[in-house]
């Protein structure tokens, strides 16, 4: 005689469709327990997706149901699936997003009856900046209906449109995991069209402000770092994450590939931002020079430090641009440090990462290659970098056609003039 089923086992049935079923009780968000089918063409492929729900119930992580609220959806989301896809960086501003934004316009929705026309009205009251929207006001009211706008002048305070469209991608992946998961039929936020952004140009610092800024750097104790991020193009955290392993100063190259970020209210070593930012990237002799004085007074500041210098449990080893102490760089101090060296250099205020910019530029009215540029800033596509530099280019532009001039030679004769 067969053994039975343990209660809450699971079963696994074959439908009238000749796909095959299986369900098994899992807890809700609210503590509640709930009986849930997953679906699969083969009898292995739902056996899978059982023992994967199975070990979240036991795990106590709640399941997601169709008729739950968004709200609740988006928890589970953010906690179950997310941490596995996403970068540190990511994940924590997808959560910000759904906290501030979406949960208080979208969370009491049924995530089965959740609608483009939601999602839409929701993003355009978004972009408006009408936040006593976001709260629940019905975004189709009449405007003088909406009187709280007036009084609370809410509606002065608009969100940047890049920031639309980032709240736009947080609702179509966790939907887009809702339809893998079977829980509903569409994603409505791939139907809803992405909201516009109006690129905004990046504002470099030229040649004379960029010798500026160096000249009054040289005496700054991370001097080497300024004159990699102006020479070489690296991203903040990936400049912070370089060890000496990293350098080869023979070669004359670097290797990137991690970096540094704080999240929340931790510094977090990761991998680059994407595939193409894990890059070899060849120095210029300054870069190389200043690195090999970084490094003897580097080996001079742990001699002075002795016990005090104490580099991080999970911080790699060999860092090359730490504190006095020997600790990896917090990311937001180097905006600090920016700041003061704009501010004695006697140049406007930049960012960090408008230092980035400002090496493409550089490149650029250099005539370097913009495929050259591409691989060096480690963008993702060529078409980035032209978007991004396209203003920069016009000079480029304007001597590739004097150098057509040059391969055609003199002008062709006219008027059947023989020359």
């Amino acid at each position: 005689m067969a053994k039975r089923r343990a209660n809450g086992e699971g079963t696994i049935t074959k439908r009238s469709d000749g796909r095959y079923q299986a369900a098994a009780y899992v807890f809700r968000p609210d503590g509640t327990r709930v009986r849930k089918f997953v679906y699969g063409k083969t009898r292995d492929e739902v056996s899978a997706k059982l023992i994967e729900m199975q070990d979240k119930t036991r795990q106590g992580i709640p399941a997601a149901t169709s008729a739950m609220p968004f709200g609740d959806y988006l928890t589970y989301w953010l906690a179950a699936i997310a941490p596995t896809r996403l970068k540190p960086a990511t994940l924590n501003s997808y959560e910000g997003l759904s906290r501030l934004y979406i949960r208080p316009a979208l969370g009491k929705k049924r995530l089965n009856r959740l609608s483009p026309t939601d999602v839409r009205l929701f993003l355009a009251a978004f972009k408006d900046g009408c936040l006593c929207c976001l709260r629940g006001v019905d975004a189709a009211r009449p405007e003088e209906e909406r009187s709280c706008c007036a009084v609370r002048k809410c509606c002065e305070r608009r969100p940047s449109a890049r920031t639309v469209q980032y709240v736009h991608a947080v609702l179509r992946s966790a939907l887009q995991q809702a339809v893998r998961e079977e829980l509903i039929g569409r994603n409505v936020a791939k139907i809803v069209e992405t909201p516009t952004v109006q690129r905004e140009e990046v504002r470099p610092l030229d040649a004379g402000e960029a010798r500026l800024l160096l000249k009054t750097a040289r005496d700054h104790r991370l001097y080497a770092l300024w004159l990699l991020l102006i020479s070489t193009g690296l991203r903040r955290g990936e400049v912070l994450g370089l060890t000496w392993s990293d350098v080869d100063l023979v070669a004359g190259q670097l290797r990137v590939r991690r970096n540094l970020q704080r999240i929340k209210r931790e510094l977090i070593f990761g991998t680059p931002k994407t595939a193409r930012s894990v890059r070899t990237v060849s120095l210029p002799k300054r870069c190389v020079d200043a690195l090999h004085a970084h490094r003897a007074k580097q080996d001079e500041e742990r001699r002075v430090a002795g016990a005090k210098w104490k580099p991080l449990d999970h911080q790699p080893n060999g860092l090359i641009f730490t504190t006095s102490t020997g600790r990896a760089t917090d990311p937001r101090s180097l905006n600090r440090m920016l700041t003061l060296l704009c501010a004695k250099a006697k140049i406007r205020r930049v960012r960090v990462h408008d230092l980035r910019h400002t090496c493409a530029s550089l490149l650029l009215a250099q005539g370097v290659d913009a495929r050259i540029i591409m691989e060096t800033l480690g963008h993702s596509t060529i078409t980035m970098t032209l978007d991004t530099y396209a203003h920069v280019m016009q000079t480029t532009l304007r001597a590739a056609a004097e150098r057509m001039d040059d391969a055609l030679g003199p002008d062709a004769p006219a008027n059947g003039e023989i020359l």
